[in-house]
């Protein structure tokens, strides 16, 4: 096989070509895959975000409801006590009136009692033995 100089300039001008062309079509190949796998990605992260924002709405709707909920409970509880205090100070003051001299032998006996369990405890205190830190 005897090839001249002229024969074979062509023959590698065209396997440069072959060549190029061929990692052209690698290089838009791997390009079409690269952007098929982003758009994966982005359709997979779209769903994600899709799936999580309700939950984050629906968690916060529910704690704020469960807030509301509290608040009223609360209320109502506030009223029930201011309710109670009334029928207790309405009762106590129709009872003073009724029995006053009891009345004031009741005060005078729950006085005494807290007077004395004020001075035991100031005693306690007194008779402790004092400690160094």
């Amino acid at each position: 096989m005897n090839t001249s100089k002229n024969d074979v300039i062509p023959m590698i001008r065209q396997a440069s070509d072959d060549l190029v062309q061929g990692a052209s079509q690698a290089s838009e190949s791997t390009q079409e895959y690269a952007r098929q796998a982003l758009d994966k990605a982005e359709n997979r992260l779209r769903q994600l975000r899709g799936n999580v924002d309700p939950v984050v709405d629906m968690l916060a709707s529910k704690a704020q409801k469960m807030a509301q909920h509290s608040l009223d409970l609360a209320s109502e509880a506030r009223v029930r006590a201011e309710q109670s205090l009334k029928r207790a100070a309405g009762v106590t003051t129709r009872y003073v009136a009724e029995q006053p001299v009891r009345s004031i032998l009741m005060a005078a006996g729950v006085g005494a009692g807290v007077a004395l369990l004020v001075a035991a405890a100031r005693q306690r205190s007194r008779n402790r033995p004092k400690t160094r830190y």
